[in-house]
């Protein structure tokens, strides 16, 4: 997957979102109290993510919401279900 953050330790951290965003390499402690949103759920195949930004230290990554099943996908797992519960 494609993404517009970019590691650097030798760049201070920018957002320029959602063009790009420099993020440090490693998360600092800050991070866990001081993390935010940008944006909305983003969309790349069947793939839902978010970038979440820290507002101290610039530390970004991007999280996976979640995975969108396919209407075959959907069709397979009910035909599934279906089995179980008839047997």
């Amino acid at each position: 997957m494609a993404t517009i953050v970019t590691y650097r330790d030798d760049q201070p951290p920018l957002n320029n979102f959602p063009e790009r965003i420099i993020s440090p390499t490693r998360s600092g402690p800050c991070c866990f109290s001081a993390m935010e949103d940008l944006g909305v759920i983003c969309h790349q195949g069947q793939w839902e993510y978010a970038y979440r930004r820290c507002r101290t230290c610039g530390f970004t990554v991007r999280g996976i919401v979640r995975y969108v099943l396919d209407e075959e996908e959907i069709a397979n797992l009910q035909e599934s279900i279906a089995t179980v519960l008839s047997e």
